[in-house]
């Protein structure tokens, strides 16, 4: 098949993308991934709770630092008198306070260096503040999805920050579950070839490499459902071709599996994340797109609150730290 009808068939490739031109601009897009300062934004939920052993996995991994984060929003007050709105934000930082010295004296943090950050404002631009004026290089959080109480993390300012966040950003969802510090040993890349996948594809490339995990290609084809057998069969083996040129000249350690899928994204994603008993998923994510004025889902919001294990989102435009 042509690119042509690839991309028509549904595999995504960039339109005037020469063959193995994607897989070189992947292998350049990024330098090698750094997470050296982490920051892990809590709520004190359940959720945050299950984030914070996957923070402290990558802290020891990498000899990270790590900015322990709770960021009190005045929109919680919104229905109390003014004159009162002073006391209860002074209470709530203290309460914040006490939780994270609670925290520290379980001795969970111990070998990582960490620094306690409390502030008070809208959720988006402080964390966005705190990213730039720590220079960081990863975000964990936690989400309840699209249900749960009205908290610091509630599904949709989840995903605010890692649709808008500069860096990338480690989300551990509802359905995640375990609470071992333990290293992925099965990663997935999903990839739809666009240039926001073709940034994420280094991060996937360096976290196999480091944590000598098994690494699975996966491409899915949203859009040829209703191919003939025999479409398919030649649509999935030239999709499997510009999956295995992703490997970078050099790196002959890496025996990728490739995986291709049909229907829509996020389905196909997790279905492969299950299929190969992925420990973590890592895909591109692009700007903010609007419909009716509203921030659209997209399919990496879905993966992550239906995922079993955690995704890591990665910004498809470089930024200028990087």
């Amino acid at each position: 098949m042509s690119d042509q009808q690839i991309r028509a068939a549904g595999a995504s490739v960039p339109a005037g993308t020469r063959p193995g031109d994607w897989a070189e601009a992947a292998a350049s897009a990024a330098p090698r991934p750094s997470f050296l300062r982490i920051l892990w934004a809590t709520d004190f939920s359940a959720c945050s709770e299950a984030a914070l052993h996957f923070a402290l996995a990558v802290a020891r991994r990498y000899g990270s630092h790590i900015y322990l984060t709770h960021i009190i929003r005045p929109e919680s007050f919104e229905f109390v008198v003014p004159e009162a709105v002073t006391a209860m934000l002074e209470q709530s930082r203290r309460e914040a306070e006490q939780q994270m010295a609670g925290l520290l004296v379980t001795g969970r943090l111990r070998g990582v260096s960490h620094q306690v950050l409390i502030a008070t404002g809208d959720l988006w631009p402080v964390l966005s503040r705190l990213v730039r004026e720590h220079d960081i290089d990863l975000i964990v959080l936690g989400t309840h999805g699209r249900t749960g109480v009205r908290k610091l993390l509630l599904g949709s300012v989840a995903q605010e920050v890692f649709r808008q966040a500069p860096c990338p950003v480690l989300t551990v969802g509802p359905k995640v579950h375990g609470q071992a510090e333990s290293e992925p040993r099965r990663i997935l890349y999903s990839t739809n070839f666009s240039p926001a996948s073709a940034y994420s594809a280094r991060y996937a490339l360096s976290l196999a490499r480091e944590h000598g995990a098994q690494l699975t290609f996966l491409h899915v084809a949203e859009e040829a459902d209703l191919l003939p057998p025999e479409s398919r069969a030649r649509l999935v083996e030239s999709v499997s071709k510009q999956l295995r040129e992703l490997v970078p000249a050099g790196e002959a350690w890496l025996e990728p599996e490739l995986a291709v899928e049909f229907g829509s994204a996020a389905e196909g994603i997790l279905k492969a994340a299950d299929q190969y008993q992925a420990e973590l998923i890592v895909m591109g994510v692009r700007r903010p797109t609007t419909l009716f004025g509203r921030t659209a889902s997209g399919t990496a919001y879905d993966v992550v609150c239906r995922s079993g294990c955690p995704v890591l989102t990665v910004p498809g435009e470089p930024t200028a730290k990087a």
